[in-house]
């Protein structure tokens, strides 16, 4: 769902007064009055200072949308809430939080996963060593898996991405570190493999440049959710998870917006590294990726919905 200020901007043109003009008589500053302008929450005293002013309801100058529900959030959520093993809701929590954490570099097997998912212990061999923030970023994919159904339908938010990061970082080595800033952005500079990122000094000016744009779209898209994944990689706003909270917002966006989402396959992540490195010159390599990886995911749907 999301806020619409439309009514108010027609409410002021039929009585004659300007943005500037209701900015001066309210003393708000204009930071509020551009998120009025992109539809952007603000305080509820300011909505009641608006409504005295103009004599009139918050009805008359908001308008509350709501997106239809996409089938595939409403059968997670109710999956979700009955525990139910087996079922499309398991399967994605698993093979989502096996492939998201093995292209980060997890030695965990998609069957450990699973062991971890349905047990809540984990199995380990005798030939290789186990890392405990392998098990720990697991077992924080699946809660930060749940956050994400839980508010899949409102609008993205800066917030909600430092949220991701925190849950899926929390209780890691990482996070134990002073300048690590779990679930806030980053302090040092990194780079991705021998690109350069966003530096500290500029991650809020670019993270919020980059949710304005993308607000700014008025009927979101497959490839518009791929190419917000792009700029935001592109930024790299933590010091790391970049990749797994980038991922989980594509898999929200796309519940948000009705969209079939996807998985990346940790088999392909050289075709889904290839295609962020040469993205936007050349959209197809990371496009055809995130195409390719939806088609699997739908076999995977049409299973249990019976389209068989």
């Amino acid at each position: 769902m999301s806020i619409q200020y439309t009514k108010l901007f027609k409410l002021l043109a039929d009585k004659n007064i300007t943005k500037s003009q209701l900015q001066k008589d309210l003393g708000i500053s204009t930071a509020t009055m551009a998120k009025l302008a992109k539809n952007e929450n603000v305080s509820l005293s300011i909505i009641n200072d608006i409504c005295d002013l103009l004599q009139c309801q918050p009805g008359d100058i908001i308008e509350i949308k709501k997106h239809p529900t996409s089938p595939l959030l409403s059968m997670f959520k109710e999956e979700k809430e009955m525990k139910l093993k087996g079922g499309l809701y398991h399967q994605t929590q698993v093979k989502l939080a096996y492939n998201s954490n093995r292209i980060e570099g997890s030695i965990l097997s998609e069957e450990q996963t699973r062991y971890i998912y349905e047990t809540n212990t984990i199995a380990v061999t005798t030939e290789e060593a186990t890392p405990i923030d392998d098990i720990i970023e697991t077992i924080n994919h699946f809660q930060c898996f749940d956050y994400m159904i839980d508010i899949a339908e409102l609008d993205l938010s800066e917030n909600i991405i430092k949220e991701f990061h925190r849950l899926i970082k929390c209780n890691t080595t990482d996070s134990r570190k002073e300048w690590f800033n779990l679930g806030d952005y980053k302090a040092k500079p990194n780079m991705v493999g021998d690109s350069k990122t966003t530096l500290p000094s500029k991650v809020n000016g670019e993270m919020a440049r980059l949710i304005a744009d993308y607000r700014m779209i008025e009927n979101i898209k497959f490839e518009n959710i791929v190419d917000f994944h792009f700029r935001f990689e592109s930024i790299h706003p933590f010091q790391d998870g970049n990749g797994r909270v980038g991922r989980m917002i594509m898999f929200k966006e796309c519940l948000k917006w009705n969209i079939t989402p996807f998985i990346i396959d940790e088999k392909f992540k050289l075709f889904y590294y290839r295609g962020l490195k040469e993205f936007p010159k050349e959209t197809g390599y990371l496009i055809d990726t995130c195409y390719s990886a939806q088609d699997e995911y739908t076999k995977l749907l049409n299973y249990f919905l019976d389209e068989q």
